[in-house]
């Protein structure tokens, strides 16, 4: 099933988004955050048949539009004032919400509905990729290292074999695979120059906003049904508090749900076919379930 590609101005900004399949329900799929959206190709793919899939870029990376003011722009209640928009724009009542680390952060957000009243009660269950509450500080310093200083390179090849050292901790990747995020993760510089397709100014989110992703009192707010996957290799995501996400906000309502990801880092590229099953089973669990309610 062939996705296609489109543009949605949201919070004033100009968002590309990619929609595969159909269906009465929705599920947002949001990357993180020096990606885009076509890292969830193949979850979108393997969802379409049944489902509505939407998958954004956020603003600065991708097709999306860069943002003019940096340090108001690059954070999480921005990016959920987006989501808002987008929702209202495609007629979204309600979805299903899968999140890759920053898009997990984002989806946190919106389904507590503190920053974003608009979204309150219009996520229907959480996927968080790698995503917590709480983020180990060595493992953010790495990201604003890299993230905020973008390497360039003379040809798509090599940019490629950076991409294959810097994200090898998503796991299995064929080469196909690879060859397509790097071709969709690719803008050219002035100077004929290839570097990875966002604007470097979104790392002032840890910057200017230091405690952005501090999300517990997000997090405890959430009444809607959780699965996290952590990387079992993981230095984002700790174990310890993953173990508090079970005892905290949706965990203590039991409606929380943690599974560790061999063969993985920082985070599942959800790609595979068991990852695939996992986060398809859950989404259908939680449908069916609301159905049954209905």
């Amino acid at each position: 099933m062939s996705p296609s590609s489109h543009y949605v101005t949201c919070a004033g900004r100009e968002i590309h988004y990619v929609e595969w399949g159909g269906g009465p329900a929705t599920v947002v799929a949001w990357h993180g955050l020096a990606r885009t959206g076509r890292d969830m190709d193949e979850l979108a793919e393997h969802l379409a048949g049944r489902y509505r899939v939407i998958c954004p870029d956020t603003v600065g990376r991708g097709l999306s539009q860069w943002s003019p003011d940096p340090h108001n722009e690059y954070t999480l209640a921005f990016y959920a004032r987006i989501a808002a928009d987008l929702f209202d724009a495609l007629g979204i009542e309600s979805a299903h919400w899968v999140g890759t680390s920053m898009g997990g952060a984002i989806g946190t957000v919106c389904a507590a509905g503190i920053a974003q009243p608009r979204m309150k009660g219009r996520i229907r269950s959480l996927v968080l990729n790698d995503n917590a509450p709480k983020l180990a500080q060595p493992a953010l310093e790495r990201i604003k290292a890299y993230a905020g200083n973008p390497p360039s390179f003379a040809s798509v090849t090599e940019l490629e074999a950076f991409f294959r050292t810097v994200y090898k901790p998503y796991g299995w990747l064929s080469d196909a695979q690879w060859r397509r995020l790097a071709e969709t993760s690719t803008r050219r510089l002035p100077d004929g120059r290839v570097t990875p397709h966002y604007d470097p100014s979104m790392v002032r989110q840890f910057t200017d906003h230091p405690d952005d992703y501090a999300l517990w009192e997000h997090y405890d707010r959430i009444d809607i049904p959780v699965l996290c996957l952590r990387g079992a290799e993981s230095d984002l995501v700790e174990r310890e508090t993953t173990e508090e996400m079970l005892r905290r906000g949706p965990g203590s309502r039991g409606l929380a749900r943690v599974v560790e990801v061999p063969g993985c880092g920082h985070a599942p590229a959800l790609n595979v076919p068991e990852q695939l099953d996992l986060v398809g089973g859950f989404i259908d669990g939680c449908e069916h379930a609301a159905r049954a309610a209905a």
